[in-house]
């Protein structure tokens, strides 16, 4: 049965409490030493004799860790499940951490095969070969997982240390894209490259950079609130805001509004007060209309998703849309087969990249559809499982952050191919064509898996592997 636990102290009142706080940080997997709650002597030869496996293998799990500074930890506010028999082990925190990573190859795998079944015939158009989109997809492919490797190395601490610099440097990128170096695509000038040859999309980075530094900056600040009131929040304010302002100068609202939700999502659950949340969303969403009202494109955009399209319209702002649906709906329940879609044909734009759902919908019909939603829905389940599971805080946060920028514009990317939302230029995470997005979104999946590494069963699993 799954319980909550909100003071650990009460449970076992004949223990005192200085010894309870080292039961919690034993437990925690990150103390080290005799003010963090590492066993003494004593504790080691009760361990001997008791014979627990897990116990033994989590002491040499924190034999082995490189000590740094003490991390926010609260092994007293987490999710205990006693029995993960029955519908319990979907909370079982090894099956969550092994099969959000199986979630990901697979997603990865299943992108590089219809980014090349949806981008063939254009490449052909082209006068280049068919394989070509496909063969780059595929290098970066490789790359991101290499990058995802070494990104599941360091250390949870290693990411809060240098998550300011992080940010830092993704503004630096964004701010190019207003050089001569900018590149200008659909009308959003986002990118940035050489002759149009090497190109990548800093907002990517910035996605990133957000979820590893905003949970940290506004649980510093919420230290600092009670003396210092709302100037606390000051430079993260600051530095949000600056990352919103840098992505919309180059015209991209999609994007923009992805990155609000990071950033929403991350004082939610680093603290901050919730009346002065609400009153930033509200100046937030008058700038988004203000934005959107004084573009013609995006008017029409919005319009033509949520009215009926008139003839003189179906060549204009609502063929996109229209053409999505019309992949959609031929694709039945088992699809017209990978490799067949009519849709590719140069009729629906942007297949391989932002509307590529809409092939996967016309080729694999709903059960590949179904098939990669549930996919996202493993992503997000396991990292909000093991997130409530975790005993250290920013690692804990950081999962949720991730977890709702990958699943949130998956659903966006979804919504926007049935017709749901408006066009917004959001590729599907993992799938799309692409190398930013693709090479970033298994970056951040490789920073899932080493914050995930800070939940003590995930650690003694890893530790017993290693024996």
């Amino acid at each position: 049965m799954a319980r909550r636990v909100y003071n650990r102290d009460e449970q076992q009142p004949d223990q005192p409490k200085k010894k309870a706080r080292a039961a919690r940080n034993a437990m925690s997997g990150i103390g080290w030493g005799e003010v963090t709650g590492s066993r003494n002597k004593k504790d080691d030869k009760d361990t001997k004799k008791s014979g627990s496996r897990l116990a033994l293998l989590y002491r040499n799990a924190e034999s082995k860790r490189v000590a740094d500074e003490p991390a926010e930890t609260d092994a007293s506010d987490v999710l205990v499940v006693d029995d993960y028999r029955g519908i319990h082990a979907l909370l079982n925190p090894l099956w969550c951490y092994y099969g959000f990573r199986i979630a990901v190859i697979a997603l990865t795998c299943f992108g590089v095969v219809m980014v090349f079944s949806a981008s063939s015939v254009t490449m052909i158009a082209r006068g280049a070969s068919p394989w070509k989109q496909a063969l780059t997809q595929g290098g970066y492919c490789l790359f991101g997982l290499v990058v995802c490797a070494f990104a599941m190395r360091p250390h949870a601490s290693g990411y809060r240390k240098f998550s300011f610099a992080f940010v830092v440097f993704s503004i630096f990128l964004q701010l190019l894209t207003v050089t001569p170096l900018g590149i200008e695509v659909n009308g959003n000038k986002g990118w940035i490259g050489i002759s149009n040859k090497i190109t990548m999309q800093p907002a990517e980075v910035m996605k990133l950079a957000l979820c590893v530094w905003m949970p940290w900056a506004v649980a510093s600040a919420v230290k600092h609130y009670k003396s210092d009131g709302l100037k606390a929040y000051l430079p993260v304010g600051l530095i949000f805001l600056a990352c919103l302002a840098t992505v919309m100068l180059g015209g991209d609202l999609g994007t923009a509004m992805i990155l609000v939700v990071i950033g929403v999502t991350a004082m939610l659950v680093g603290g901050f007060p919730a009346k002065w949340l609400v009153g930033a969303g509200l100046v937030l969403a008058v700038l988004v209309v203000l934005f959107v009202v004084t573009s013609p494109n995006r008017m029409l955009r919005i319009t033509s998703a949520y009215r009926p399209c008139p003839a003189s319209a179906l060549q204009g702002e609502c063929y996109q849309s229209m053409h999505a649906k019309y992949a959609m709906a031929s694709g039945g329940f088992f699809g017209v087969g990978i490799g067949n879609s009519r849709e590719k044909w140069n009729y629906l734009p942007e297949a391989h990249n932002d509307f590529i759902f809409a092939i996967i919908g016309e080729e694999t019909g709903f059960v590949g559809a179904a098939a990669v939603v549930i996919l996202f829905a493993i992503l997000g389940w396991c990292m909000f499982v093991i997130a409530l599971q975790t005993p250290d805080k920013y690692a804990s946060r950081v999962l949720i952050c991730i977890a709702i920028w990958i699943v949130g514009q998956a659903l966006v990317n979804i919504m926007v191919v049935i017709g749901l939302l408006p066009v917004m230029g959001v590729p599907l995470p993992f799938v799309s064509a692409g190398g930013s997005s693709l090479v970033m979104c298994l970056f951040a999946a490789g920073v899932a898996t080493s914050m995930m590494r800070m939940q003590p069963q995930v650690q003694a699993s890893i530790a017993a592997s290693q024996v």
